[in-house]
């Protein structure tokens, strides 16, 4: 990322969605808006405006954070395997400005019994 990418971002976003997005920060749980936000419409990237979810997908986990099972449409995450917490865990990032956006699971609800 470029410095005037750094400090496009940097005026665009909180302190602490800077921190989550481009520095791969985590939100401390249940302090999001959105996670216990269930009114229909789209998700979409904070940075970019790139739809990642619909609320259709959204689900109620308990985790502390917005939960969904499926993505909006095939190629608008990335998937990278993060080891930051010593484990390996699945980091999801927006697939058009590698925004952070947190952590793939497999304990999600049927069909895909994925949480993102």
């Amino acid at each position: 990322m470029s410095n005037s990418d750094k400090t496009d971002y940097k005026n665009k976003l909180t302190k602490i969605q800077y921190h989550i997005t481009r520095e791969g920060g985590t939100e401390t749980p249940f302090s999001g808006e959105f996670c216990n936000f269930f009114e229909s419409g789209k998700y979409i990237c904070i940075c970019c405006g790139n739809p990642l979810f619909d609320s259709n997908s959204k689900f109620k986990s308990g985790s502390g954070w917005p939960d969904f099972n499926e993505i909006i449409s095939e190629g608008a995450i990335i998937y990278d395997e993060d080891f930051s917490g010593g484990n390996k865990q699945i980091e999801v990032k927006c697939s058009k400005c590698d925004a952070h956006l947190g952590h793939m699971f497999d304990d999600g609800p049927a069909p895909t019994y994925r949480r993102y």
